[in-house]
């Protein structure tokens, strides 16, 4: 791991690890060798260098004869410690002045300012978690779901790790073998078996062709769901908009795009987040669908998971619904249609319009609140289905889905390379590159710049 792991090891770190701004409580974070002894020359308590770890303390913050606060220090003594370092945390009143102040007071007894997520960088390069796991960390402080949150768990906890690590392993294997022939090049000899490895590069690209697909649900669970609600004039996407909120609403929010502003909506339907967008260029259609038109709202609707055509099923003919469906209906984004105001009209109205049989449809009365919870149990199906369970690996992370696109690519030349023979060294050189490729989502694998790139992208203090 070269300069990166060397650059940070000698330093005691600190940070604010609670966020900033005035709260009951502020937590800092100090970690490195010196971490106990630098707090424990400004704390006027019980003498911090004789107690056991994960023990809490009670005492003062003191700056030469000055009480700055009263804290309660825990202490976390190496290895046992989130960083596998000497680890304290102060938790003061969370006034900005008073943290400052202590943060400042303890740089100057020796700690260093952290930077961002040095904390779990140092966890990892301690072995304390693999790379993979790592991330899931800022996953799970920036989970806003109960699905993300779940999904950021199981990755913490080292689900995908655990996967990829067996079939890393059995590769090794054939690796090793492939390497001993390359020993006995003059005698002519095979190690490993042929078609041994043929079955085992079927089983982990079969892992692999799950893992790369989970990775759209994932991406979607983390994110949330893009849902466009579309429809014509007066079709009731308003009221079908509040109505789904309801008692939910949770965010709302204008989002600036570069073009024009659209307004999200966050609804939470099982766990999962739902953006509903309604877009400005549909509202603004005046006589038919054509005059969205606007070319942006289109955009929208094609950038989507899923799209909610709201249509009025009393004043809309069925060509008109048809002509409509055939325009909004874009390949990969799944489609809902919505009859609205079926309190207005006779239930035998939806069979006398003849739509199409492979569109999903349900009818409902936005007014009236009837049939929304039923289209909210439909959005949830339409859009995760049953995907989702506690057991299922799931890829969230765009870093991770391209090194296992690349695992793929080496391990199709090494069926290649077993298909139409090639020597020893052509297969052992085809293995290596797989092997690096889905070591690097672990961290066997690694380089500086990888690692500045994951790391600086957390919050400072974690």
């Amino acid at each position: 791991m070269g300069s990166f792991a060397g650059m940070i090891t000698n330093e005691t770190i600190i940070a604010l690890s609670t966020p900033p701004g005035v709260g009951a409580i502020g937590v800092i974070r100090l970690s490195g060798k010196e971490a106990i002894s630098i707090t424990n020359s400004v704390f006027n308590g019980k003498d911090l260098l004789k107690q056991e770890s994960h023990t809490v303390h009670f005492g003062l913050i003191m700056d030469g004869e000055t009480v700055i606060d009263e804290v309660l220090v825990s202490l976390f003594i190496a290895p046992k410690s989130y960083t596998k370092e000497n680890v304290v945390e102060i938790s003061c009143h969370g006034s900005n002045y008073i943290i400052q102040k202590i943060i400042t007071l303890l740089i100057r007894h020796g700690a260093s300012a952290a930077k961002p997520g040095e904390f779990t960088l140092r966890a990892f390069l301690n072995g304390g978690l693999d790379l993979s796991q790592a991330e899931a960390v800022a996953d799970l402080i920036s989970s806003d779901s109960a699905a993300a949150h779940q999904v950021a768990m199981n990755q913490l906890r080292g689900g995908f790790s655990t996967e990829l690590n067996v079939l890393r392993e059995q590769l090794i294997h054939f690796a090793s073998m492939i390497e001993l022939e390359l020993d006995f090049a003059e005698e002519d000899v095979e190690f490993a078996n042929r078609d041994q490895l043929q079955e085992l590069i079927n089983k982990i690209t079969i892992v692999l062709n799950k893992l790369i697909r989970s990775f759209e649900l994932g991406n979607v669970i983390k994110e949330g769901i893009n849902t466009v609600i579309a429809g014509r004039p007066n079709a009731g996407k308003s009221t079908l908009l509040n109505a789904l909120l309801n008692e939910d609403r949770a965010i709302v929010s204008e989002i600036a795009g570069t073009t024009r502003d659209t307004i999200e909506e966050l609804l939470n339907i099982n766990g999962i987040n739902f953006r509903l967008i309604d877009t400005a260029g549909i509202r603004e259609a005046r006589d038919t669908i054509e005059a969205i038109g606007v070319e942006k709202t289109m955009q929208k609707i094609s950038q989507s998971a899923v799209l909610v055509y709201v249509f009025d099923v009393v004043n809309l003919s069925a060509d008109e619904i048809r002509e409509d469906i055939e325009r909004l209906n874009k390949p990969g984004v799944a489609f809902l249609a919505v009859a609205n105001k079926i309190d207005l009209s006779l239930s035998d109205r939806l069979k006398e319009l003849k739509l199409p049989a492979d569109i999903q449809f349900i009818a409902i009365s936005a007014r009236e609140r009837q049939h929304i919870e039923e289209l909210k149990a439909l959005l949830y199906d339409t859009a995760v289905g049953d995907r989702l369970s506690d057991s299922h690996t799931m890829v969230t992370n765009i870093r991770h889905v391209e090194a296992l696109q690349r695992t793929q690519e080496a391990l199709n030349n090494v069926a290649k390379g077993l298909n139409n023979p090639v020597t020893s060294d052509f297969l052992a050189m085809d293995i290596k590159q797989a092997l690096h490729y889905l070591g690097e989502i672990t961290g066997q694998v690694t380089t500086d710049d990888l690692l500045e790139n994951i790391f600086s992208k957390f919050c400072i203090g974690k």
